[in-house]
């Protein structure tokens, strides 16, 4: 673990310890997965979260300033976002929605 993705796997722990989410790594990015799909990861150099939801959330995260585009290479993408301010309650609540959304596709 590095140091700028220390606060991702601090929140992360507790999810890890249920049988159905696991460590992986997306794009290079470490992240967490349900059922083999992705659902939340952290930027491996700014340690920003960064979680897929809907895009209709994803665009409000962004008009509200509350999110970034996550756009790897140039290209957004529409269902994921990137959240750099490290505040515990709002990443655990996005990480959850993230979660949710994920099962529920």
């Amino acid at each position: 673990m590095k140091e700028n993705d220390s606060f991702f796997w601090e929140l992360a722990e507790p999810l890890l310890a249920e049988k159905a989410i696991e460590k992986g790594t997306m794009m290079g990015f470490p992240c967490l997965r349900i059922n083999e799909d992705f659902f939340a990861s952290v930027h491996r150099t700014t340690g920003d979260l960064i979680v897929k939801l809907p895009a209709n959330r994803v665009l409000d995260l962004i008009e509200t300033e509350v999110g970034e585009p996550f756009a790897p290479n140039g290209r957004r993408f529409k269902e994921w976002v990137a959240i750099p301010n490290r505040d515990a309650t709002l990443w655990q609540q996005l990480i959850s929605e993230a979660r949710t959304f994920v099962e529920g596709k």
